[in-house]
């Protein structure tokens, strides 16, 4: 089967000839995979492994460049000043965008909100490639994930640019400023994922928003505060992409099971990254539990199994992932999240080998 083919049929809730696969790493990590199988770009590394996704990150912005107030600080999308750091982590090290200041965290009325100046506008960015640059997956699943920081969320924007603190200060002692901010995010994600949608003119098969909703023992918040602030913007783009033919992609680190129901109910197709190391998300149970109305992606473990399991840890593992999550189709096996840079190569190497053991419906 084509890897689009096998990704639909998954997705239909049939079986396919195999489990799609995908493949979530850090550019640190995925540059040393390269080197050890000795290919020598990205495309060479995903054609090599049968990854079944492609990942088209967004158009070309073309707006006002962001600013940079002192010496390795920048502001980013939405006004928030950040600065890049590097953790050493022995023989590796890698980057994250640390947030240095979030602009919106003084502000104590509405007006300050509605008035703040650096809301995004879906004119900033240039649309024209949009088609042909998705074009280019021709036969593979085109995923629409945009990047880490402008990906379609609500709660972690207004936590970027309020303050992780203050906002869930606001959830409950300033409800009409955590609507307001909230408010302008979806507003700014759906002018912006409209006119991208129109203009990918059916080249983008699913679109993937991302909003970490859960801790690693718990939800982030009570299901009634996700309800009273998110669940409205969590259907509004949802709605917004089957209006253009698209399934749906939430990623949610942590414990989400509450919530499931809630995401089924405003149409979510499919749940990525079943963090398996989190209270309640045992793909097993998922499945058994949700399996008819939604699909998984994700499940391989990379907080311990990855970084600290032994070869036969790993295949063990692919083993019973297989198991809970190939029956009756809906199912995209991947990690969790981004393999990290301090995993060794040869569990990666393992881990796809047991994929294509452990995969196959024939």
């Amino acid at each position: 089967m084509k890897p689009i083919d096998r990704v639909r049929c998954s997705l239909a809730h049939n079986e396919p000839d195999r489990v799609p696969r995908d493949f979530w790493a850090t550019p640190e990590f995925q540059s040393r995979l390269c080197e050890s199988l000795r290919l020598g770009s990205e495309e060479d590394m995903l054609r090599h492994l049968g990854i079944d996704l492609r990942y088209y990150r967004g158009p070309s912005y073309t707006g006002a460049p962001f600013g940079q107030p002192s010496d390795g600080v920048a502001e980013d999308l939405w006004g928030v000043l950040r600065k890049k750091m590097t953790v050493e982590g022995g023989s590796y090290n890698w980057t994250y965008s640390h947030v240095v200041s979030s602009p919106l965290e003084t502000a104590d009325s509405v007006r300050d909100i509605d008035e703040y100046g650096h809301w995004p506008s879906a004119d900033w960015w240039d649309y024209g490639s949009v088609a042909g640059d998705c074009g280019q997956f021709d036969g593979y699943a085109v995923v629409y994930a945009g990047d880490r920081l402008d990906r379609t969320a609500q709660l972690k924007p207004a936590m970027y640019l309020r303050g992780m603190e203050q906002i869930y200060i606001d959830l409950h002692e300033n409800p009409a400023i955590a609507d307001a901010v909230i408010a302008h995010i979806k507003e700014c994600f759906l002018a912006y994922n409209q006119r991208l949608f129109e203009a990918a003119n059916g080249k983008i098969d699913i679109f993937m928003m991302g909003d970490d909703f859960g801790t690693q023992n718990s939800l982030m918040m009570g299901v009634d505060t996700w309800r009273r602030h998110f669940k409205q913007g969590f259907r509004q783009y949802i709605e917004l992409a089957h209006r253009y033919g698209m399934k749906v992609m939430h990623h949610s680190c942590g414990a989400v099971r509450e919530l499931i129901p809630d995401f089924i109910d405003c149409g979510l197709d499919i749940l990525q990254s079943v963090q398996p190391r989190a209270v309640g998300m045992d793909l097993g149970e998922l499945k058994r539990e949700f399996g008819k109305d939604l699909s998984f992606h994700g499940s391989i473990d990379i907080q311990d199994t990855l970084p600290h399991g032994t070869v036969d840890d790993v295949r063990a593992e692919v083993k019973q992932r297989m198991v809970a999550g190939k029956p009756g189709g809906g199912f995209i096996i991947s990690t969790a999240h981004n393999i990290q840079p301090d995993t060794p190569v040869e569990n990666v190497i393992v881990l796809f080998d047991a994929y294509r053991e452990f995969g196959s419906y024939e």
